[in-house]
């Protein structure tokens, strides 16, 4: 069994609080070495929700290797998958993958009437997460809860967003919906039931009409 697959992805508990400090850091390093912003969260934020078992964690052994939480906005109406972060050494092997399925599975099991979504700046994350039924949106299709967007003040890019009136800012908004399940999508992201597959979508010529930071990664992720 190699290195990567010996590492288990569980819903994290109060025996997963001695990793809140290295979470919280792993997150800071990785929004400084990006130079994009990833809000970091108090002890406490990340202590409670693993303590509410809202929480995703990836162990290789008793190491640290990613992480994941889930938090419902609007009365439960809505649910973000949010501060999905990956140690150093284990990045680039799918782990990320691993961690959103099972943190869009808790979701789904905790809150399966909700509308599921979340704000990435990353193309790797926008692919993992159309994998799992996701769109683009724009911010307007998002939880108006402002206690949602405050989380977004210790981001590097919040002045974006303010100067925006809350519109638009270098994330790009992706969503799931429950409700696309009961009936055809009519923008074209399902065929026959299925999930189109990004690369396609992207160059369907669907894409219009989303943000210009969304408008920009679809031109870089082109090229790969």
């Amino acid at each position: 069994m190699s290195g990567i697959e010996k590492v288990k992805v569980v819903i994290a508990d109060e025996n997963h609080l001695i990793y809140v400090d290295e979470i919280n850091d792993t997150i800071q390093t990785a929004s400084e070495e990006r130079g994009t912003g990833i809000a970091r969260r108090t002890y406490e934020y990340i202590a409670n929700k693993m303590k509410e078992g809202k929480a995703v964690i990836a162990l290789d052994g008793d190491k640290f290797a990613g992480f994941c939480y889930i938090e419902s906005w609007g009365h439960h109406k809505y649910v973000a998958n949010s501060g999905l972060i990956v140690a150093p050494k284990y990045r680039g092997q799918g782990l990320a993958k691993r961690i959103k399925e099972q943190a869009f599975k808790l979701s789904r099991k905790r809150f399966p009437e909700a509308k599921i979504f979340g704000l990435t700046t990353g193309l790797a994350v926008m692919k993992i997460n159309s994998e799992l039924g996701y769109r683009p949106v724009t911010f307007s299709e998002l939880t108006d809860d402002q206690e949602f967007w405050k989380g977004c003040q210790s981001c590097v890019n919040y002045d974006i967003l303010m100067r925006t009136q809350r519109t638009k800012c270098l994330c790009t908004a992706m969503l799931y919906d429950p409700a696309w399940e009961k009936k055809p999508a009519k923008n074209g992201m399902k065929e026959r039931g299925k999930i189109i597959p990004f690369r396609r979508w992207l160059n369907s010529g669907q894409t219009s009409g989303y943000a210009s930071p969304l408008k920009t990664k679809l031109k870089l992720f082109k090229r790969h």
